[in-house]
C-alpha cells in the first residue's frame, strides 16, 4: 500500500477516535421535588443539560395519567428526567442544583404541595450516582440547619414515564401561570428563607 494512502488512513482513524472519545454518551438524571413544573425548569437550561422533562416515576402504576398520580395512591412522586453532557455539567453539580431548588426538611410534600405525590427523592441510575448522592446528603447533614431533619430519599431509579403532553416546558409556555402558581404556593419565600443567596427558584 503507498506510504501516503496509509498515513490519511491512519490519520482518519485516530481522528474517528478522538471524535468519538470527546463526544461522551449522555446520562440521565431522575429527581422529585415537589411540583415538577418547578423541578423541570431548576433544570432544563443549565449548560450541558439537553433535556428535561416533567413526568412520574416510583409507582405501581404503568402509564399513569395526571389524575391516577394527584390522588397520591399509585406510589408515584412527581419528578424530572434530566438528561446531561458529563463532559459540561457534572452529576454532583446537578445534585447542588437540586438540593438548592427544596425544601429537604419537609415531609409531606413540598411548600403548598401536599401528598406522597410531591415528595423528595434522588433516584439513581447506578452505583457512582447512589454514592455521589449520599455523600450530598451526609454533608448537607453536617449543617445544624438541616441533621436529623432531612426527609429527602434516595432510592433506586425505576421506569419513568413523560408526563402529558401539556405538563413539559410549562414555565416557558404558560408563563403568567407558571409565576401566579409559584408565587403563590410560597416556594420561592421558603427557598430564600432556607438557603439565602445560595436559593435556586424560577428563573
Amino acid at each position: 500500500m503507498n506510504r501516503h494512502i496509509r498515513v490519511v488512513i491512519a490519520l482518519a482513524i485516530a481522528l474517528g477516535a478522538a471524535a468519538t472519545a470527546a463526544a461522551a454518551p449522555e446520562q440521565k438524571a431522575i429527581f422529585a421535588g415537589g411540583c415538577f413544573w418547578c423541578e423541570e425548569n431548576a433544570f432544563e437550561d443549565l449548560n450541558g443539560v439537553t433535556a428535561s422533562v416533567s413526568g412520574y416515576t416510583g409507582g405501581t402504576v404503568a402509564n399513569p395519567s395526571y389524575e391516577q398520580v394527584s390522588t397520591g395512591t399509585t406510589g408515584h412522586y412527581e419528578s424530572a428526567e434530566v438528561t446531561f453532557d458529563p463532559s459540561k455539567i457534572t452529576y454532583e453539580q446537578l445534585l447542588d442544583v437540586y438540593w438548592h431548588n427544596i425544601d429537604p426538611t419537609q415531609v409531606d410534600g413540598q411548600f403548598c404541595d401536599h401528598g406522597s405525590q410531591y415528595r423528595t427523592a434522588i433516584f439513581y441510575e447506578n452505583d457512582a450516582q447512589k454514592r455521589a448522592a449520599e455523600a450530598s446528603k451526609a454533608k448537607l447533614e453536617q449543617d445544624p440547619r438541616f441533621k436529623g431533619r432531612i426527609a429527602t430519599q434516595i432510592l433506586p431509579a425505576g421506569k419513568f414515564y413523560p408526563a402529558e403532553q401539556y405538563h413539559q416546558n410549562f414555565c416557558k409556555l404558560n408563563p403568567l401561570r407558571y409565576t401566579s402558581y409559584y408565587q403563590g404556593c410560597g416556594r420561592g419565600t421558603r427557598l430564600k428563607q432556607i438557603w439565602g443567596d445560595q436559593a435556586g427558584g424560577h428563573r
